[in-house]
């Protein structure tokens, strides 16, 4: 924590004070600030991660702009039976709920510790992670988003760790069947690989909250969200090279809010829009579910509108 909240306070005193320029400085920095925490996190660890191991052709992006092979289960759902009596003339308050530090959170995930190696068992071991070509069940909920976000084409699709543990948790519940698995990249795995640096990260922010300190809240978004973006292919961070955990860990931010959404219907709640990594949009009384605020299991009202009531 230390490492953190020092940098904020050398770079204050060099800008002179300046808070915009302090901040702006501080961006600049989060980067190789970031991954030098995730190094100091690291020692003692159990586990030595490999930094650049080989990387699957299929998590190699087809061109500079291009994408890879991964599905992350992005989210981008509308509940229909509630727009079409909206459209009818039914009236429903909304509330749009945000998620705090959606990808703080996900840090917290299953993580492939060394290379990935072929498995072709088709049975998912939960002591390994990485990525899976599978093909998944159908979905039958229409009140409810499909854990795998927002595709249409029907078949096989590789999808990372966060996301077929997700559809497995689905399948124990009874909500689906389990996907069929077809070949696996893995490694074996620990959920506690950026566990240290995720509760110095949230342990700052939630004392910087407290305190009013916007400059640091705004130095460990640009901390956890840079390395995300960046552990890729990424050109802006050359100490790393883990495009398999970028995925997971973004898939995982999906999952997390498409577990809040459900956890919203089983409390009786209607949901009405599940977007992005953060967006959860419910008529009911969300506050007898979630608790306000800024800490990350809590939420923050982003809206509230009225759809339909006229025809």
């Amino acid at each position: 924590m230390e490492q953190i909240t020092d940098r904020v306070h050398d770079v204050l005193a060099e800008q002179g004070g300046d808070l915009a320029a302090a901040e702006a400085a501080l961006i600049k920095m989060a980067i190789p600030d970031v991954m030098a925490l995730m190094k100091s996190s690291r020692v003692g660890g159990r586990y030595e991660h490999s930094e650049f191991p080989p990387t699957a052709g299929i998590l190699h992006k087809k061109s500079q702009k291009g994408a890879d092979e991964i599905w992350e289960g992005r989210p981008k759902w509308r509940n229909p039976e509630i727009f079409k009596a909206a459209k009818n003339g039914e009236r429903f308050e909304v509330t749009a709920l945000d998620m705090n530090a959606a990808y703080l959170s996900a840090l917290k995930c299953w993580l492939p510790i060394g290379q990935l190696r072929e498995d072709t068992s088709g049975v998912h071991d939960p002591k390994k992670a990485g990525v899976h070509l599978i093909t998944p069940a159908d979905w039958d909920h229409t009140d409810l988003p499909n854990p795998l976000g927002a595709r249409q084409e029907p078949g096989e699709l590789w999808v990372t760790e966060s996301t077929l543990r997700q559809l497995l948790d689905c399948a124990r519940q009874g909500l689906a069947d389990p996907p069929v698995i077809h070949r696996s990249l893995v490694s074996g795995a620990t959920e506690a690989l950026l566990e240290k640096m995720r509760r110095a990260l949230a342990e700052v922010r939630r004392s910087a909250i407290a305190e009013g300190d916007e400059l640091t809240v705004a130095y460990v978004k640009a901390m956890y969200s840079k390395f995300v973006s960046t552990i890729g292919e990424s050109s802006a961070n050359r100490e790393i090279r883990r495009p398999d955990w970028m995925h997971i860990i973004r898939s995982k931010a999906f999952a997390n809010l498409w577990m809040k959404a459900h956890k919203a219907r089983t409390a009786g709640l209607h949901v009405v829009q599940v977007s992005g990594t953060d967006e959860l949009h419910l008529v009911g009384d969300w506050r007898e579910v979630f608790t306000e605020g800024r800490d990350l299991a809590q939420v923050k009202v982003k809206d509230t509108y009225v759809l339909g009531g006229k025809k």
